[in-house]
């Protein structure tokens, strides 16, 4: 609430100062989620995703195993092997758990990686639109913050002519749970 408080003082102070300036404003995450670069990022990502996946299903077999194992000789084991063998089943719950989270950092630093050259050049483009049209401001609603703004100066389509891109039926942001 305070940035988009900050934002609209900042809005007005701008247009009482300058009544000349224009203000346009993109769904950055739409624009990208257009861009063919978007598209093999996220196909990348899925591919480096899924080496994590199939170690992780590994574990979980591991662990099931050594479950079914542990129950299945529970009655006959003596307490010290008992405590050995639940010692090894909290040992790999807890590699797991680790695994799990060191993974999840990775491929998010692998799509913050992947995605960077394809945010730079949509950047690049929403910056040379608004030169071209002689915008003073471009906000992006896909941060929030504006309420109300006029079709005109959504300069999407002016971004998607930028880059070249051709109308597509339904874009997602790589990365992003996919629709069903």
């Amino acid at each position: 609430m305070k940035k988009l408080i900050i934002a609209i003082a900042f809005l007005f102070a701008g247009l009482y100062t300058n009544a000349q300036q224009k203000i346009g404003y993109i769904n950055s995450q739409e624009i990208i989620s257009m861009m063919p670069e978007a598209k093999k990022v996220s196909a990348d990502i899925e591919a480096y995703k899924k080496t994590y996946t199939d170690q992780m299903s590994s574990m979980q077999k591991e662990l099931e195993t050594k479950y079914k194992a542990y129950q299945d000789g529970n009655k006959t084991m003596s307490d010290a092997i008992r405590t050995v063998k639940e010692k090894e089943l909290q040992d790999l719950q807890s590699r797991m758990g680790s695994f799990e989270q060191t993974a999840n950092e990775k491929i998010e630093a692998k799509l913050q990686e992947l995605l960077a050259p394809v945010n730079d050049k949509a950047q690049k483009a929403i910056e040379a639109v608004a030169k071209e049209k002689g915008y003073s401001y471009i906000m992006d609603t896909s941060v929030g913050g504006i309420i109300y703004a006029l079709p005109g100066d959504n300069i999407l389509d002016a971004v998607k002519v930028k880059l070249n891109i051709k109308d597509m039926p339904e874009a997602t942001t790589p990365g992003a749970p996919k629709k069903k």
